[in-house]
């Protein structure tokens, strides 16, 4: 019983040191916005630019038969 405590107890420091970690390096950003700010629609182009044609694959003809 006495290592069941002691394993309990790892855990317990283990999982506070993995939690400390995470925040710790949350990269900043977004974390402290609310949804509002965060739901505003960014600006996209209204006609966006001609592509290129696609390139055309290899053309294939029927060889006659002998």
């Amino acid at each position: 019983m006495e290592s069941e405590k002691a394993a309990g107890i790892l855990g317990v420091i283990v999982a506070i040191a993995v939690l400390a970690a995470a925040f710790y390096f949350v990269p900043p950003g977004s974390n402290g916005k609310s949804a509002k700010s965060a739901a505003q629609p960014q600006q996209t182009p209204e006609a966006p630019a001609a592509a290129a044609p696609a390139p055309r694959g290899p053309v294939i003809r029927e060889v006659p038969q002998q």
